[in-house]
């Protein structure tokens, strides 16, 4: 019989494999930009963790379903579906700097019931149970309590659109926004980010360009850790199908639930 406890076991024992190997290569491999998309950066670090994560899986859940950011799809009609982000800040892991990690969630249909994040360079591993908290190396986390938005640190990842310039433009007029109601921002544009929210550093942590091996690992850690976790228009997440979701774009706004109203609040409000 499964359980949730067998699956953060496994999640904690593989980002820890997986965090070695990290560990190992870094500062020893240089990346090349994906076709298509000059945010996208490619190591053979990579595809190794990509390829060891899904060893590991089909090795303890042969018949769950896989949606891995390099490897693609493997549809084996399960009701269980690991998401997998085998490097998250691969550009800062390929320019020798620290704040990078991975990302390894599960969904039970299309609700996150366990999941963890690794950042290997601070020797980190966060993991989450639906239900029974975030811990981060066997300890417990929780967001901060800090109630006034214009007190915390936030971070805000950000890609440049060369294919919409005006995107990119509106984006930053909102960004304005947020940066006028915070104590100030921060941006590793990688799972760094949302260590430090899940652990309280951080009062939130939004983006508007990321895909669904992004999401569902730091959804379950933070919500676990008392968070809220909403698109960036402060929607509920939606992970139907997810193995027709791959090539979508998903945006967040995560953060402690009082602040996460204050975000909302700056993000919707009309430019004077």
């Amino acid at each position: 019989m499964i359980t949730q406890d067998m699956f953060a076991s496994f999640i904690s024992k593989t980002l820890a494999q997986t965090s070695q190997l990290a560990r190992d290569q870094f500062g020893k491999v240089s990346g090349s930009t994906k076709a298509g998309d000059n945010n996208q950066v490619l190591t053979q670090t990579d595809l190794e963790i990509g390829k060891a994560i899904i060893a590991a899986i089909q090795a303890e859940f042969p018949d769950h379903n896989i949606i891995d950011e390099e490897a693609g799809v493997i549809d084996n009609g399960s009701q269980f579906t690991w998401v997998v982000d085998p490097i998250d800040g691969t550009s800062n892991f390929a320019n020798g700097i620290p704040t990078y990690g991975t990302m390894l969630g599960l969904l039970d249909g299309d609700t996150p019931v366990a999941g963890g994040l690794s950042l290997p360079s601070f020797e980190e591993i966060y993991v989450a149970e639906k239900g029974k908290g975030t811990q981060c190396n066997g300890i417990p986390v929780h967001v901060t309590a800090e109630e006034k938005l214009l007190s915390c640190l936030v971070a805000y990842g950000i890609d440049g659109h060369q294919e919409n310039p005006t995107q990119t433009v509106e984006e930053t007029q909102t960004l304005a926004r947020i940066i006028l109601g915070i104590r100030n921002l921060r941006s590793s544009n990688s799972v760094f980010d949302i260590g430090m929210l899940v652990k309280g550093s951080y009062g939130g942590a939004l983006n508007r360009t990321s895909k669904i091996w992004d999401n569902v690992a730091q959804q379950i850690v933070i919500e676990e850790a008392g968070g809220m976790y909403t698109s960036f228009e402060g929607a509920k997440m939606d992970y139907t199908q997810p193995l027709t979701k791959a090539d979508l774009n998903f945006t967040y706004c995560a953060a402690a639930p009082a602040l996460h109203a204050q975000l909302q609040s700056l993000i919707h409000k009309e430019q004077s």
